[in-house]
């Protein structure tokens, strides 16, 4: 496969929105049961896929924005990233279906994107 069948996952989250609400006010005890079902759920989906998986990634952690101001500390929505290959942007998505990132925490959604070919490289 060619870098055009590259793409790169990133897994979003907002610490404001009415799922991250919902998970903070579960119990400590249901927060904990939770947890563990979907780390081994997403011990599940890295097995289920890892022939497609390029680099498992991780967690990001804080931002630093850069511009003509200068540096700042910034939030954003961005929580984690994996890249895979797949035959196709549809293909690559597909992988993220139900993922336990949205349909056991309270992340919001995982946006794929392809990796292109640097120009001339």
């Amino acid at each position: 496969m060619s870098t055009s069948d590259t793409f790169l996952a990133v897994f979003l989250g907002s610490k404001t929105s009415a799922k991250m609400a919902a998970w903070n006010a579960l119990s400590e005890a249901e927060r904990r049961t939770r947890e563990q079902q979907g780390i081994a759920a997403w011990k599940a989906w890295v097995e289920k896929h890892q022939a497609a998986i390029v680099a498992m990634g991780g967690p990001l952690g804080k931002t630093k924005k850069v511009d003509s101001n200068g540096i700042a500390d910034i939030a954003n929505e961005m929580g984690a990233f994996t890249v895979v290959r797949a035959g196709s942007h549809e293909a690559a998505a597909k992988l993220f279906e139900n993922h336990p990132h949205f349909a056991i925490f309270p992340g919001e959604r995982v946006e794929v994107m392809p990796v292109l070919p640097i120009p001339g490289g």
